[in-house]
């Protein structure tokens, strides 16, 4: 995608006396609010902490959805076709397309007779800081790693994602050939390849989870590459078609869609090859589990429907068979 995240004790301590007490004293303090404010004020702080102690964040999200009428929804805007900002700069994509249908059954849920969507377009890991900071209440959507869960939670898997790779179609055969796995010997691709390899150049975006991912292979398997920090996928998508980097890898689908774009399209080659699979999920705040219901339930039933393949096809042409068992596998029976 480019090139998102992961969603009383106090009380055991009062005696009953206590509690009976702050049951006849929460009473009384309404009524003579108007006469002593400022002791009323001060007489309700520790009441109102003892409600703090015990934190319900699912509930107070869709409490202020429904107040407010708003729904924040940071997404990628740089991971077309899964999702990116547009010509017109508004939000667009397949998973942009599935929030919709969660914002759709947001609003059903709270009976709202409209509610407002505002996108937030955040590149990287901005999207795991919106959610994990409470500035958006979904993000549309990022990779489910373990690192991610440490920030945000995630919702049931909404696509197969992998790390792919980009040449130029004339790159040399013995690369092209250990990229693809296509090795005379059944051994492990980096390993058995060192030869192809040494002395290439790889391009990844710079703080990407592809990155890190490179990074543990050159480390593992003691291949020798210069590494090149590239800012977006269409940069290092360039930087392959000017013969400035031999590699390019990002995340395959995201790769095809930008080779297929690029000026040079019949100059490039995306490897056949998945290193990886990562599922793709929207993200939201960690322990609110009444909104993940909502958008669990949501796209369980968009994956089980006959509209789910039209959707699929708009963005990636005709489904694969993998896809669709891999994401009518993720959802949830009733």
């Amino acid at each position: 995608m480019q090139s998102v995240k992961s969603f009383g004790p106090r009380g055991h301590q009062i005696r009953i006396g206590t509690v009976a007490l702050a049951l006849v004293a929460s009473a009384y303090l309404p009524l003579c609010a108007a006469a002593q404010p400022a002791e009323a004020s001060l007489d309700a702080e520790p009441a109102a902490q003892e409600t703090a102690a015990v934190p319900e964040p699912a509930r107070g999200t869709l409490d202020r959805v429904r107040v407010s009428g708003k729904l924040n929804i940071a997404y990628r805007s740089d991971a077309r076709p899964l999702s990116f900002r547009d010509e017109a700069g508004k939000a667009a994509g397949y998973t942009v397309d599935l929030c919709r249908h969660v914002a759709d059954a947001v609003k059903a849920e709270l009976h709202l007779g409209s509610l407002h969507v505002n996108w937030v377009p955040v590149t990287g890991a901005a999207g795991l800081e919106e959610v994990g900071q409470a500035r958006a209440d979904l993000l549309c959507a990022d990779l489910a790693t373990l690192a991610a869960r440490e920030q945000i939670s995630f919702s049931i898997p909404v696509f197969p994602a992998g790390v792919g790779a980009v040449v130029r179609t004339d790159a040399p055969e013995r690369l092209r050939d250990a990229l693809a796995g296509a090795k005379p010997q059944a051994r492990p691709l980096w390993r058995g390849s060192t030869a192809a390899l040494d002395q290439r150049s790889f391009a990844v975006v710079e703080g990407s989870p592809v990155a890190e991912w490179l990074a543990g292979r050159i480390d593992t398997f003691k291949v020798i590459a210069k590494v090149m920090n590239v800012g977006s996928v269409d940069d290092g998508v360039q930087r392959v078609l000017d013969g400035d980097a031999d590699v390019f890898f990002g995340e395959r689908t995201v790769l095809l869609d930008a080779a297929s774009r690029s000026r040079g399209a019949d100059e490039l080659k995306v490897i056949g090859r998945q290193f990886t699979v990562e599922p793709v999920a929207i993200g939201l705040a960690r322990g609110d589990e009444e909104l993940r219901l909502v958008v669990d339930r949501a796209l369980s039933r968009l994956f089980r429907s006959e509209d789910f393949g039209t959707l699929y096809a708009q963005w990636f042409g005709t489904p694969e068979q993998n896809a669709f068992v891999f994401l009518r596998g993720s959802a949830l029976p009733e």
